[in-house]
């Protein structure tokens, strides 16, 4: 009975011995780093990774993470120092450098996130704020985020943290200025379009009523320059005729006759009611065109061309 007894105290001993045992170790993970609280109050931190020793049921240990983490920043509004609203959303990256004093002042990482989106609003809120639209978009915006990441960073190391990076993800104008400003724009577009059309309608009058009067001009000189080739055509055509008259008379008067007779009897419906032994039919009845000779009174006294 004494041995079944002192059995059953072995093994409870042995029980509260590895209990004891197991609860005076603790593992830290090589992205964490170990704070050691004793009654409430912090005695060390132990930020290698491996086993560690504590003592049972007196020592608490709280596992801070040591990688780098994010703040996720609500979009915010923010006025630059030209009245222009922005529309700014950021995020920052940090790390707890010190967990004694993040635990003693924020706790947990959402009470560091807390506290961090606080202070990096009022931040942006004086940097941007001293800076042109066209800066915070365009011109400054690397130099602008490393000032703000260096305010921010000098204000979280009240918290143990330290931050390692501040981004503006989007800077925009509202909803409302964006509008304002797309219709205001296509309406500067739009008169540069009627203006740009305005000046090329111009140009085309110019340059169709110089066009036009060179056309006149050239007109007016090819016209002149065709009077004076005609009149000197029409003075050679009537020399000729002079040396022809002048050298065969009967020849001269046959072919005058003979373009008479085409342009009087050609095709046209012409009628001629003449009498046969007239002086413009000499050469029909008389190949030497003498008067006198034509056919008899008694013919018919009328002409018709054929057709």
């Amino acid at each position: 009975m004494k041995i079944g007894v002192a059995g059953g105290v072995a093994a409870v001993v042995l029980v509260v011995a590895l209990i004891l045992g197991f609860g005076a170790m603790y593992t830290v993970h090589q992205t964490q780093q170990g704070l050691l609280i004793r009654l409430g109050e912090p005695v060390r931190v132990a930020s290698q990774p491996g086993l560690h020793f504590k003592i049972p049921l007196i020592d608490a240990v709280i596992l801070i993470d040591r990688r780098i983490l994010d703040l996720e920043n609500p979009a915010q509004e923010v006025i630059a120092a030209d009245q222009h609203r922005l529309v700014v959303d950021a995020f920052a990256r940090y790390r707890i450098s010190d967990p004694l004093r993040f635990y003693q002042t924020v706790s947990t990482i959402q009470g560091a996130n807390s506290q961090l989106s606080i202070l990096m609003n009022a931040a942006l809120r004086r940097v941007l704020g001293e800076s042109t639209m066209n800066n915070v978009v365009r011109d400054e915006r690397g130099e602008l985020m490393g000032r703000v990441r260096d305010q921010l960073n000098r204000e979280a190391q009240v918290y143990g943290i330290d931050v390692v990076d501040v981004r503006i993800r989007r800077a925009d104008l509202p909803e409302q200025n964006s509008q304002a400003i797309f219709q205001r724009m296509q309406t500067e577009r739009q008169r540069e379009a009627a203006e740009f059309r305005a000046q090329g309608s111009q140009r085309s009058q110019e340059i169709r009523s110089r066009a036009d009067r060179e056309v006149t001009v050239l007109l007016a000189e090819a016209t002149s320059k065709a009077e004076q080739i005609r009149g000197e055509g029409d003075g050679e055509r009537n020399r000729i005729f002079a040396e022809a008259f002048g050298k065969d008379v009967d020849f001269f008067s046959f072919y005058r006759s003979m373009q008479a007779y085409e342009a009087g009897l050609g095709v046209g419906g012409t009628r001629l009611v003449l009498r046969p032994d007239t002086e413009f039919f000499r050469f029909f009845g008389n190949p030497a065109g003498s008067a006198g000779s034509g056919a008899p009174a008694s013919q018919k006294p009328a002409a018709q061309p054929p057709g």
